[in-house]
């Protein structure tokens, strides 16, 4: 059995071969060890290993599993995070969410942050590492608190990076207020559930799916209670749907200034902020 043969496994199932490719390098480095170093090396793969390899491509071909929950891992920022059906895995759009919200916190010195709906932690983790803000990261779910407890304790995150069980702010302590506000919601409506990926449906769908047909339930809900959590001069920040952007920022209008659309590389807004205006 050679590689080649495996990514065929892949590109038969319909998976891109570019996509395939990256996918078995994953697979190899992971459950059989062998990197880039063991090539330039000329080490020989380990045929019962890559036997192992074989078996998860079949596994991903025949389910259409994301490799993340196959392999247990996905890559943000350039760290591992554990992933699993309880969290919604890490995407290369949240990266540029995070990228503002470092930009902001370090433009302003703000030391205190809070992301909503955390989901694997990836968020609140890499705003935790690479700003000086203590961030405390929200969800209404048990199984994906202990999922984000689990990757800022890998991250060494103590104390900076701390989670708590809340329904959206339902958990905020009296008193307690934040500079920023950070969250990457459920955007998409129930009727694009048939039109989802196969792929997608391993997410959890309440990290997915808003009630209403524009999703924008927790645009409106996340944007009309932050005021009370915020402290004066304090930033709020999302990422989008898309051709959400004109929506939420209406709905942020009220309350917040200076609102900044940031587009992804495809030119899609992907992320809004706004100043709160009182």
């Amino acid at each position: 059995m050679s590689i080649q043969e495996i990514v065929k496994i892949l590109t038969d199932s319909g998976i891109e071969k570019n996509e395939a490719d990256v996918e078995v390098k994953m697979l190899i480095e992971h459950f059989a060890n062998y990197g880039v170093k063991d090539i330039l090396m000329g080490k020989k793969l380990d045929e019962e290993k890559l036997s192992i390899v074989k078996e998860k491509a079949g596994l991903r071909a025949k389910t259409h599993q994301p490799i993340q929950h196959i392999i247990g891992f996905a890559d943000f920022m350039g760290e591992k995070f554990i992933v699993n059906p309880s969290v919604l895995i890490p995407r290369d759009e949240t990266e540029i969410l995070v990228r503002h919200a470092i930009d902001i916190i370090r433009r302003h010195n703000f030391t205190s942050a809070l992301d909503v709906g955390t989901g694997s932690g990836c968020i609140a983790c890499m705003i935790a590492k690479y700003t000086d803000c203590r961030i405390i990261g929200l969800d209404i779910s048990s199984d994906a608190l202990n999922t984000a407890l689990d990757n800022a304790s890998r991250l060494n995150l103590f104390n900076k990076a701390i989670f708590r069980k809340s329904d959206i702010f339902s958990n905020v302590k009296p008193g307690e207020s934040f500079d920023i506000i950070i969250s990457n919601p459920p955007y998409i409506p129930p009727s694009e559930k048939i039109n989802i990926q196969k792929e997608v449906t391993f997410d959890p769908e309440i990290a997915l799916f808003t009630q209403d047909e524009k999703g924008l339930e927790f645009y409106e809900k996340i944007t009309g209670d932050a005021v009370n959590v915020l402290n004066s001069g304090g930033f709020l920040t999302f990422e989008l749907g898309i051709n959400q952007s004109d929506a939420v920022k209406e709905i942020m209008s009220k309350d917040f200034c200076e609102i900044e659309v940031i587009k992804d590389l495809a030119g899609i807004d992907r992320v809004i902020s706004g100043k709160l205006a009182v």
